[in-house]
């Protein structure tokens, strides 16, 4: 439903001109339904079930990207220092979530600073022996990238440092944080086979220290597209599965927005009775994953018996485990985590047909 209201914003954002008195309004609902989708997608990392995306990362060049967004952040009272390790620091994991971290981590500091102070981001890489790891039960052996963040801030008790991983605990006054910045970050690093260290007294500052194995990769990833770009479509046809039909009719208009050629069905039989009859004229098979008469993963197959050549792109708003249990997050598919902005679903669509 996120992803219905967020696509029909969208539409009548782009048909309102500039300084229309309902463009207010619209962005308001944008923001509204983005924000909630933000959330969901926190509890979905803690609880390590959010659909990722890894590939190999510097993490010094990802970081260093970051920091104009960090600064904005944290506001102009307190320094934002930044210090990167000299060693290769290259990770194996979805960049969004090095975002998440970090925005999370710094928000945090920046809350507990008051007045001017410093906020320092650093990375550096450690290998962990067995006499290492047995002062904690999460951590072990291994060689670490480690991305660190720490403030001068109002630092913590011992009592609030055993809490503060916990979904929903905060510190914050009423309606200053969700509770969920820190379990996001403990989530992302456990899903990424890492854990967080924690330093922090109370008058003396905080620092989080969050271990993510070191990839021994000799390339590394580079980042997405910006932001501005929204890659159309070059006379291709769709063939759109999905239940939902207020979703349905949405990304319909959004693929015909694109350039897009649609033949759309919220039945999986008739998916595979239009791919049978219209042949090769399809490109892409766009389809739900999880579907009440058959899932998107046997859609798939049966379809490819009859297109071998056409390419398939899958969305889904369940967790990362039940789509996993339909067959299709084996690499090299390509997946969209629902809700889904019209640029990215512009920039899946062309990963996938290339």
């Amino acid at each position: 439903m996120l992803g219905v209201i967020l696509g029909h914003a969208e539409l009548a954002l782009a048909e309102v001109c500039l300084g229309h008195p309902l463009q207010e309004n619209l962005n308001a609902i944008q923001t509204a339904a983005q924000r909630s989708a933000e959330l969901t997608r926190q509890l979905l990392a803690f609880a390590r079930r959010q659909p990722i995306e890894p590939r190999a990362l510097d993490l010094n060049e990802t970081v260093a990207s970051l920091l104009k967004m960090l600064r904005r952040l944290i506001g102009e009272e307190i320094d934002l220092v930044w210090k990167p390790c000299a060693a290769a620091a290259t990770v194996n994991m979805d960049p969004s979530q090095i975002d998440q971290i970090l925005a999370n981590l710094c928000v945090n500091a920046r809350d507990a600073i008051a007045g001017p102070g410093t906020v320092t981001v650093a990375t550096g890489t450690v290998s962990l022996d067995e006499a290492a790891c047995r002062r904690s039960s999460e951590m072990v052996p291994g060689d670490y990238v480690v991305l660190s963040v720490s403030d001068t801030g109002c630092g913590m008790d011992r009592a609030t440092v055993a809490q503060i991983f916990e979904p929903f605990f905060t510190t914050k006054p009423l309606g200053r944080g969700t509770g969920l910045g820190l379990s996001t970050v403990y989530g992302i690093a456990k899903q990424n086979a890492g854990f967080v260290k924690v330093e922090s007294s109370v008058g003396k500052g905080t620092t989080f220290e969050v271990y993510i194995p070191r990839h021994h990769a000799t390339t590394v990833g580079e980042r997405p597209p910006g932001s501005e770009e929204v890659p159309r479509a070059q006379g291709e046809t769709v063939l759109l599965v999905e239940d939902e039909p207020p979703l349905l009719a949405m990304v319909s208009r959004l693929l015909e927005g694109l350039g897009y050629r649609v033949l759309s069905t919220a039945s999986s039989e008739e998916a595979v009775q239009i791919a049978t009859e219209q042949g090769a004229e399809i490109d892409l098979v766009f389809s739900d994953v999880v579907m009440p008469e058959v899932s998107g993963g046997e859609v798939s197959r049966r379809i490819a018996r009859v297109l071998p050549s056409a390419k398939f792109l899958f969305m889904s708003g369940y967790s990362g485990v039940e789509v996993a249990a339909q067959g299709v997050m084996s690499e090299g598919v390509h997946f969209i985590q629902k809700p889904f902005t019209r640029q990215a679903l512009a920039r899946k669509l062309r990963e996938a047909l290339r």
